[in-house]
């Protein structure tokens, strides 16, 4: 943790302690890559789905994608099935060729610079996060990370912050989430925490609706990072 004194001061002017990362779609560009490992994973165990259906469900973890997108409970025998199946293709055929956002791994190392303290919360099952914060380089960056294994239910629901502000040990009132997916947004809502949005996951502005600021991606926003902290986070305190 940075110990300057100007850095706490900055802390308690804006009211932030935390900072809550979502990854896909966020530090990484790896949303159309989950969608279409999925859409091959039902045809595989022939199942067809609206591929539009399901790039607009990524963001949820698998117990809200499945049900929505085919009716299939993940916990069944066939939806396990599907769902180890989505691993495989997504780690051999999709992983090894995803990218980082530009400045992903900047943007983290400025808030660590500032004081923050930095936790990824995902969907991701904990094996892909891993993996996915190394193609981000911020795994050595980040101060936890919380995955869909530490919670019950799934983005939009609240439980993966709620375990990522535990691990934060930070009130909800001194976080703030950046995602990418509306939601992430319902999830901070939920949760009783903040949200920044960024537009590199593919959704528009009207989706990312009740974020308090909107940016590209992590470029955008670490261009910004002064005027934002002071100014719209400021004014959210």
């Amino acid at each position: 943790m940075n110990t300057n004194p100007e850095v706490r001061t900055q802390k308690r002017e804006h009211g932030y302690s935390t900072i809550l990362f979502d990854i896909d779609g966020t530090l990484v560009d790896s949303n159309d890559a989950h969608a279409e490992a999925w859409v091959r994973a039902f045809a595989e165990a022939g199942i067809t789905v609206d591929p539009a259906h399901v790039r607009r469900c990524i963001g949820m973890g698998g117990d809200k994608l499945m049900p929505e997108v085919s009716g299939l409970d993940e916990d069944s025998p066939r939806g396990k099935e599907i769902a180890r199946r989505r691993r495989e293709i997504f780690t051999s055929d999709y992983l090894p060729g995803l990218r980082a956002f530009p400045d992903a791994d900047r943007l983290v190392a400025a808030f660590k610079e500032r004081g923050f303290t930095v936790v990824a919360a995902s969907s991701a099952k904990r094996e892909e996060l891993s993996r996915l914060l190394q193609v981000a380089r911020a795994e050595t960056l980040m101060d936890g990370a919380t995955s869909s294994d530490d919670a019950e239910e799934s983005k939009p629901d609240p439980d993966i912050l709620h375990a990522a502000l535990a691990r934060a040990e930070a009130p909800a009132a001194a976080a703030l989430m950046i995602g990418d997916t509306p939601y992430d947004i319902a999830a901070a809502a939920r949760a009783g925490v903040d949200a920044i949005a960024f537009r590199s996951g593919g959704w528009n502005d009207s989706d990312l609706a009740g974020a308090l600021a909107i940016y590209d991606g992590p470029a955008d926003l670490l261009a910004n990072l002064a005027s934002t902290l002071d100014g719209r986070l400021e004014q959210a305190c």
